[in-house]
C-alpha cells in the first residue's frame, strides 16, 4: 500500500509518499516540499496573505500531480499553527479541497506534538529510556517526554522561527539588545516547562526538522566524523551547537548566506531559530541533541498504520486497491463471503461462455465479479427488499479506484440480482452512457441465473457449460450431489438471459459424486426473443482459453 503525507506548515509545505511494509514499517519512494511561508501574514490571528494561498495551492496541486503519479492510495494531510490562526483558515482549506481533491485537517498543537514525537522515536534509536522530542516549526514549537511507545507530557508554544523573526528581529546582524529580548521572550514560555521535563529525567533530546537540521549542519560543519547526504541520528554536542548559534547571530545575512551548511533559503530565519534552539537546550541542561529528519508527516503515516492494521494487511492480500476495496466493503457489510465468491464464479464463467453473443468487454467482465461479490450486502441492513439495501451500499460505500459510472453500474447490476429488468426508465441508468447500459444489462442477467444456482447457499454446482441444442441452449449443471434446488431456482430466473441469449434455456443436472444418475430437464416452455446480428455460441468457443478464470467451466 503506498501512501502520501502532507504537512502544510507555516513555513514550508512538505510531502512524503512512502511504500507500507507487510511488518507495518514503511520506506520512503519520494519526498518533496515547497517554502511557501503562509505565516508570512497568517500568525496572530491575521488573515492569510493571498500570494501565499496562491503559492500554496500551486504546491498543493504539483504535490497531487506527484501523489498520482506514484500510484498512491490515500493522501494524508494536515495544516499547522499558520491555518490555526488565521481568521480565514477555513476558508483557505475548502478552497485546497476544491481546487486540488485534497482534505486537510487542522491539528491542534497538543496532537501535533504527539504525531512528532511517533515519528521520531521511530526515526532514532529511543528503545530504552525517555526522551525529550522538540520540533520548531515556522509558528511554533512542539515539546514532548516519552518512551517508543507513550507520550508522558506534550506541550505546544508560539515560539515559531517566522513568528519571533516577525517579533524580535529588527536588526541585521541581530543587535544584543533584541537578542537579548528575545532570550527573555523564551525563558518566559519555556523555562517553567523546562523544570516539569528536567524534573521527570531523560535520556536524550532529539530535534526535528528544518531549522534544527540546518543549525546541525552549520554546527558539525567541517566536524563530522562521517561524510553523507543527511546527518539524520547525528549527535551534535550542546558546545558545538551554540558556537553555531553565536556565528549566524553576528552576520549579516549576506554573510549567512555563505556559511558552510546553512540552507539558503533558512537564512532569514536561522538567527531567531538558533537563539530558540541553544536557549530551550542551555533550559535543559542537555549535554548533547540527536538530529532526525523524520517529523509531522512521517508522524502521520504511522499514526495511519496503527489505525488500519487490518486495511494494511488486506493491500498484502490484494495489492489491487479496487479489489480490496470491494472486499473491504463486503466485510464491513458482513457479507456471505462463501456465497458471493462462488456466485461469482458462476456468473463469469457464465459472462466468458457468451463472449461471442454478448459482446461486452473486460471492463464489464470486472464490474460483474464485484458485483456478483457485493449482491448481498443489503442484507446488512434487512433482508427485505435487501437487493435495493446492496445498491445503496455500493453507491455510498466509499469504493476506491473506481470512476462514478463504474460505482453506478456495479451497483445496478447488484440491485437487479433479484427482480425487475434494468430499463432506461431508472434515471439512473439513463444517466449512464450505450456501453454502461448494456454492460448492466448483460451483468446483471448473468448475475441472476448465477444467484439462483446457489439458492441454498451449499455451493452444490461445482460448474456451468452453456451447449447450443438446435433452437435452444441447454445449460449443464455439474453438482456434488442433488441439485434439485438450484435447478428450479434457476428456472424461475432464466428469462433474462435467454432474452439476451436470443433463445430459450434448458437445464441438465449430472450428479459428479453419481455420475450415471445424470439428469436431465425438459425444456423450459418459456417465450424467448431471438436478438439480431448476434455470433452463434460456437464461434465464441475459439476464445475458450482465454476464459480460464471465469470459475470452473469444463474444458
Amino acid at each position: 500500500m503506498r501512501l502520501a503525507a502532507i504537512d502544510i506548515g507555516t513555513n514550508s509545505i512538505h510531502m512524503v509518499v512512502v511504500e507500507v511494509k507487510a511488518d507495518f514499517s514503511f520506506e520512503v519512494v519520494d519526498r518533496e516540499k515547497d517554502m511557501v511561508r503562509l505565516g508570512a501574514g497568517g500568525l496572530g490571528g491575521r488573515a492569510l496573505a493571498p500570494a501565499a494561498a496562491e503559492a500554496a495551492f500551486e504546491t498543493l496541486v504539483r504535490f497531487k500531480q506527484l501523489a498520482s503519479s506514484r500510484e498512491v492510495e490515500e493522501i494524508l494531510a494536515v495544516a499547522t499553527s499558520a491555518v490555526r490562526e488565521a481568521r480565514n483558515g477555513g476558508e483557505f482549506l475548502a478552497a485546497i479541497e476544491k481546487r486540488t481533491g485534497i482534505r486537510p485537517r487542522v491539528v491542534s498543537g497538543i496532537e501535533e506534538a504527539r504525531l512528532i514525537h511517533k515519528a521520531a522515536v521511530y526515526g532514532v534509536d529511543a528503545s530504552s529510556g525517555t526522551t525529550v522530542v522538540i520540533d520548531i516549526g515556522g509558528g511554533s514549537m512542539e515539546v514532548t517526554l516519552g518512551t517508543a511507545t507513550e507520550v508522558h507530557l506534550a506541550r505546544s508554544f508560539p515560539l515559531g522561527a517566522i513568528r519571533l523573526t516577525d517579533r524580535y528581529v529588527s536588526s541585521d546582524p541581530l543587535s544584543r539588545s533584541d537578542e537579548r529580548r528575545l532570550v527573555k521572550h523564551i525563558r518566559a514560555e519555556f523555562a517553567a516547562f523546562a523544570e516539569q521535563l528536567t524534573a521527570a529525567g531523560f535520556n536524550r533530546v532529539i530535534a526535528t526538522s528544518g531549522t534544527s537540521l540546518s543549525l546541525g549542519e552549520v554546527a558539525l560543519s567541517g566536524g563530522r566524523l562521517f561524510d553523507g547526504n543527511s546527518i539524520h541520528h547525528t549527535r551534535v554536542p550542546a558546545k558545538a551547537l551554540h558556537r553555531a548559534r553565536k556565528q549566524v547571530v553576528d552576520l549579516d545575512m549576506q554573510r549567512r548566506l555563505r556559511v558552510p551548511g546553512l540552507d539558503s533559503r533558512r537564512a532569514d530565519l536561522i538567527v531567531a531559530g538558533a537563539v530558540l534552539l541553544d536557549t530551550v537546550v542551555r533550559l535543559l541542561n542537555a549535554k548533547e541533541i540527536t538530529l532526525c529528519d523524520l517529523a509531522l508527516r512521517e508522524g502521520l503515516i504511522l499514526d495511519f498504520i496503527d489505525r488500519n492494521r487490518k486495511r494494511i494487511a488486506a493491500a498484502e492480500r490484494y495489492p489491487d486497491i479496487r479489489r480490496r476495496s470491494v472486499v473491504e466493503l463486503g466485510e464491513r457489510c458482513r457479507w456471505y463471503r462463501t456465497h458471493s465468491e462462488h456466485v461469482a464464479r458462476l456468473a463469469l464463467s457464465l459472462f466468458d461462455q457468451t463472449r461471442g453473443i454478448h459482446q461486452v468487454g473486460d471492463r464489464a467482465r470486472e464490474w460483474l465479479e464485484y458485483a456478483a461479490l457485493l449482491h448481498d450486502i443489503g442484507g446488512h441492513i434487512a433482508y427485505e427488499d435487501h437487493h435495493k439495501h446492496s445498491y445503496y451500499l455500493i453507491r455510498h460505500g466509499g469504493l476506491r479506484g473506481f470512476e462514478p459510472e463504474e460505482v453506478e453500474a456495479i451497483a445496478l447490476m447488484a440491485q437487479y440480482h433479484r427482480r425487475g429488468r434494468p430499463k432506461n426508465s431508472n434515471p439512473s441508468l439513463s444517466s449512464l452512457p450505450p456501453d454502461a447500459r448494456r454492460a448492466v444489462r448483460v451483468g446483471s442477467a448473468m448475475l441472476r441465473l448465477a444467484e439462483s444456482l446457489d439458492r441454498s447457499h451449499g455451493q452444490v454446482i461445482a460448474e456451468v457449460e452453456l451447449q447450443p441444442t438446435g433452437s435452444r441452449f441447454r445449460l449443464v449443471l455439474r453438482a456434488h450431489g442433488p441439485a434439485e434446488l438450484e435447478r428450479w431456482a434457476a428456472s424461475r430466473h432464466a428469462a433474462p438471459l435467454e432474452k439476451l441469449l436470443g433463445k430459450a434455456l434448458t437445464f441438465q443436472a449430472v450428479d459428479l459424486d453419481h455420475a450415471e444418475d445424470a439428469d436431465s430437464l425438459a425444456p423450459l416452455h418459456r417465450a424467448a426473443t431471438p436478438l439480431r446480428g448476434r455470433r452463434r455460441l460456437g464461434q465464441a468457443r475459439e476464445a475458450r482459453p482465454a476464459r480460464a478464470e471465469g470459475g470452473g467451466v469444463r474444458r
